[in-house]
C-alpha cells in the first residue's frame, strides 16, 4: 500500500522549507495554504505601480538559503539575484547625528571613533565577544533539531554556557563596550530582530550584530517576496502538491497520532504526518480537539510585540535615505517600557523606513519611491483601540519623519495602506498580532519556545517562527529543515 503523504499546513517559509526537504528525501508532500498566495509573513502588496514587501525586508545568513537550494538540486545564484547592501542601515537622531553601519570594518571603526574615541577598537572587541557566542550556539542550537530544555545538557552548550552571556541584558553588555550613547542605541537595536526588549533580553542576542556585520545584509532583486516565489518553484519541481485558498479546519488525532487534516470545505486529507507551519498556540486552540489547556498554558507566556506599518507610495525621491533607515526615539528605554511593559504605543517612536526602490527601481513607478514604514507596537490588548487610534498614530509617525528630513512627506503620498497589530493578527493567525511569537525577555526563553515535536501527539511537528529556533528568514528556514528531520525520524 502506498504511504500516505505528509501534509504541511501553512505556506510560510518554514512550511515551504519543510516540504522541500521532505520531497527531496522521497516523501510525498501536500501543502495547504489558507491565503491566496504563499510566503506567510514574507508577503507583498502590489498596487498603483508600487511593490511592497510586507514582512522581512533584508536577508541575512544567505548560506541557509543556498543550502536549501542545493537540497532541491539547484544553485541560489541560478534562481535569485541577491545584492549586498552598503550601508546596511543608516541611523539618524533628532540632534542631527547620522551613522552608517557598513560591512566595511575599517570604515565602520573610523565612524565609531568619530563619535567617541576608542569605540572603534571597542567594536573589534565586541565582534570577538559576539563571535564566541555565535559559534557556541550555531551548531547545537541553530543547525540541529532541538527538542526542548533537555537538549541544553548538550556538552557543547554546557561547556559554553558562560560564553553566551545569559545573565546580562543586551543593553548591559553593549554599555560595557561602547562609550557613545548613539552607538549603544544602534547595538541595542539588534534585540528587536526577534521582538525583544534590549533592556530585558539576554546578552546572548548580541550575536545578531556579529552575524549581520560579518555575513552581510542582502536585498533580493525584484523584492524579498522573490524568495517565496523561488521556494514555491523548487517545491513544485520536487513534486509537492500545493493548494492555496485552502484552509485547514482540524488536525485529526486518533490514538495519540496525527492521522489527517480536515479542510474547511469538508475534504479529508489522510496523512502519515502533519507539519504545522502555524503558531502553536493557534493550532492547539483552533485545530486540535481537546487541546485548549495546552493553548491556555502557551497563552500565559509573554508574547513579543507587534508592529504598526505604513505602506507609502511617494512622489519623487529622498536622496538622504539609504535602503534601510532608522529614525531613533530620544529615550529608547522609555520607549520599550511603553510597548513591552505598559503595552501602549509610544508617542516618540523609533521609526524604521525601508526604501528598496533606491537600489531596485522596478519596485516603484518612475520618479517615485516605495517606503515600508514600521514602528514597534504592543500586541493587541484592551489598552489600545486601533480602530480609533490608527489614523492619529499614522499622522504622528508621518510628522516625525517630516521633522527628521523627509520634507513634505504627507503631501507627496500617492498610495497608502495602514496595518495595525490587529491586521497582523487576522492575516497571519498570529496570537494578539505578535510578529515574533513568544518574546525572548528572560535568560532561557529562547530555549523554551514550544517544541517542534508536539508532546503527546505522534506525527505532529511544528515549523516557523512560533517554534524553535525563532523568527526571521534564516531561522524559519532552519526550523523547516529541522521539522523535516523530525518527521523523517518518525
Amino acid at each position: 500500500m502506498r504511504e500516505q503523504p505528509v501534509v504541511v499546513i501553512g505556506g510560510g517559509l518554514g512550511g515551504l522549507a519543510a516540504a522541500i526537504h521532505l520531497a527531496a528525501a522521497g516523501r510525498q508532500v501536500v501543502l495547504v495554504e489558507r491565503g491566496p498566495q504563499l510566503g506567510g509573513k514574507l508577503n507583498q502588496v502590489v498596487a498603483s505601480g508600487f511593490r511592497f514587501d510586507t514582512g522581512p525586508s533584508l536577508l541575512t545568513m544567505p548560506w541557509v538559503l543556498r543550502d536549501l537550494c542545493a537540497v532541491a538540486g539547484t544553485r541560489l545564484e541560478d534562481e535569485l539575484e541577491i545584492i549586498a547592501l552598503d550601508p546596511i542601515c543608516r541611523y539618524r537622531w533628532r540632534d542631527g547625528t547620522q551613522l552608517d553601519i557598513t560591512p566595511n570594518l575599517p570604515q565602520l571603526v573610523g565612524a565609531l571613533d568619530s563619535l567617541h574615541a576608542g569605540d572603534g577598537a571597542a567594536l573589534l572587541r565586541f565582534l570577538a565577544y559576539s563571535s564566541r557566542m555565535y559559534h557556541a550556539t550555531a551548531g547545537p542550537f541553530l543547525e540541529r533539531p532541538f527538542t526542548g530544555i533537555g537538549d541544553m545538557l548538550n556538552p557543547q552548550l554546557v561547556r559554553d554556557s558562560l560564553a553566551i552571556d545569559p545573565f546580562r541584558t543586551v543593553s548591559q553588555a553593549v554599555a560595557s563596550f561602547f562609550g557613545d550613547n548613539h552607538t549603544r542605541q544602534v547595538f541595542e537595536r539588534y534585540a528587536t530582530y526577534n521582538g525583544s526588549s534590549p533592556f530585558r533580553a539576554p546578552a546572548t542576542f548580541n550575536q545578531i550584530a556579529y552575524i549581520e556585520l560579518t555575513q552581510a545584509a542582502w536585498h533580493v532583486r525584484g523584492g524579498m517576496y522573490r524568495i517565496a516565489e523561488m521556494l514555491e518553484r523548487l517545491a513544485k519541481r520536487l513534486g509537492v502538491a500545493i493548494f492555496t485558498n485552502c484552509a485547514a479546519r482540524e488536525i485529526e488525532v486518533i490514538g495519540g497520532q496525527a492521522r489527517a487534516v480536515l479542510l474547511e470545505d469538508g475534504t479529508r486529507l489522510a496523512a502519515s504526518a502533519v507539519v504545522a507551519n502555524i503558531d502553536p498556540q493557534y493550532v492547539y486552540r483552533q485545530l486540535i480537539r481537546g487541546a485548549a489547556r495546552t493553548a491556555d498554558r502557551l497563552g500565559q507566556r509573554e508574547l513579543s510585540y507587534s508592529g504598526f506599518v505604513l505602506l507609502l507610495g511617494v512622489q519623487g525621491e529622498y536622496p538622504a535615505l539609504a535602503h534601510h533607515n532608522i529614525f531613533f526615539a530620544d529615550d529608547y528605554r522609555r520607549e520599550f517600557g511603553a510597548i513591552v511593559d505598559k503595552r501602549v504605543p509610544y508617542p516618540d517612536p523609533t521609526i524604521y523606513v525601508s526604501a528598496p526602490s533606491i537600489a531596485d527601481p522596478q519596485l516603484a513607478p518612475p520618479g517615485h519611491t516605495n517606503l515600508f514604514v514600521l514602528v514597534n507596537a504592543p500586541h493587541t490588548n484592551d489598552r489600545v483601540h486601533w480602530a480609533r487610534e490608527a489614523q492619529p498614530y499614522r499622522d504622528l509617525v508621518v510628522r516625525k519623519l517630516e521633522t527628521m528630513g523627509l520634507a513634505d512627506l504627507s503631501a507627496r503620498i500617492v498610495f497608502e495602506e495602514i496595518w495595525t497589530p490587529q491586521t497582523i493578527a487576522e492575516r497571519y493567525n498570529a496570537p494578539a498580532g505578535a510578529i515574533y511569537g513568544l518574546a525572548s525577555n528572560t535568560p532561557w526563553s529562547a530555549f523554551l519556545r514550544p517544541p517542534q515535536r508536539a508532546p503527546g501527539i505522534g506525527g505532529l511537528v511544528f515549523a516557523g517562527g512560533g517554534t524553535h529556533p525563532g523568527g526571521g528568514i534564516p531561522l524559519v528556514l532552519l526550523s523547516g529543515r529541522a521539522a523535516a528531520q523530525h518527521t523523517l525520524a518518525g
